[in-house]
């Protein structure tokens, strides 16, 4: 399958994607762990709640491995409430903890991308996509690590092959992206945000919003299915 005829390369489809939402704002500084732990301090909720439940971690027990063994479990059942399976949570923010005791998570600076990522996901929830994610919004390495909602919109405009199996699309994904790595961190976390952004709001997974997408005349899911 080929891109839509006359897509915009990447910038100008990125450029669309801010002149409908805005200009992301850039993101909080954060250590790698602090990152690590935002994945992980409450399950199955949105970005606010995520949010809220990452700055009660941080404001009632601290971020640091040694704060979070510390803790009594019911601080931290507190923390994770947000979500659902609290005490699962709380079992994985204990883990996260004890693991960075173990390892140097900021030797994932000096290490290649492939060690960096390996080290990342010896961390409870964290798979290829996760650990590229932290790296970049870590500021460790400079990669576009995409969720699912970023994926979901690349291949339903066409500009990668949508493969049998997720781990073969986000391959596909990988190998679009690698000319643009060179763009640097603020860059490449602009994308992921509005790329994030547009998967969420319009390009759902399910009744996408393809009435007001602001890609529509470059989509190939929309000229095969609506248009």
């Amino acid at each position: 399958m080929t891109a839509a005829r006359g897509m915009p390369r990447l910038e100008g489809l990125l450029d669309s994607l801010a002149q409908a939402y805005g200009e992301p704002a850039p993101p909080p500084p954060r250590t790698l762990l602090e990152l690590v732990l935002l994945e992980n301090v409450a399950y199955l909720v949105d970005d606010v709640k995520r949010e809220q439940a990452f700055n009660a971690l941080r404001t009632r027990v601290g971020t640091t491995p040694s704060q979070i063994l510390a803790a009594p479990t019911e601080a931290l059942l507190v923390v994770a409430s947000p979500g659902i399976l609290a005490e699962n949570q709380v079992d994985k923010l204990r883990r996260i903890a004890q693991i960075a005791l173990e390892v140097d998570l900021d030797s994932t600076r000096t290490l290649p991308l492939r060690g960096a990522k390996r080290l990342l996901m010896r961390f409870p929830s964290i798979g290829e996509p996760g650990a590229e994610k932290i790296l970049l919004f870590g500021r460790a390495h400079p990669v576009l690590g995409l969720d699912s909602n970023g994926v979901r919109v690349l291949a339903r405009l066409g500009c990668v092959e949508e493969a049998k199996s997720y781990a073969a699309t986000y391959r596909n994904v990988q190998a679009f992206v690698a000319p643009f790595l060179e763009r640097g961190f603020d860059w490449l976390m602009r994308a992921h945000q509005l790329l994030r952004q547009h998967g969420q709001e319009v390009c759902r997974r399910s009744r996408p919003r393809c009435e007001v997408c602001s890609l529509r005349d470059w989509c190939r899911y929309y000229a095969r299915t609506i248009g």
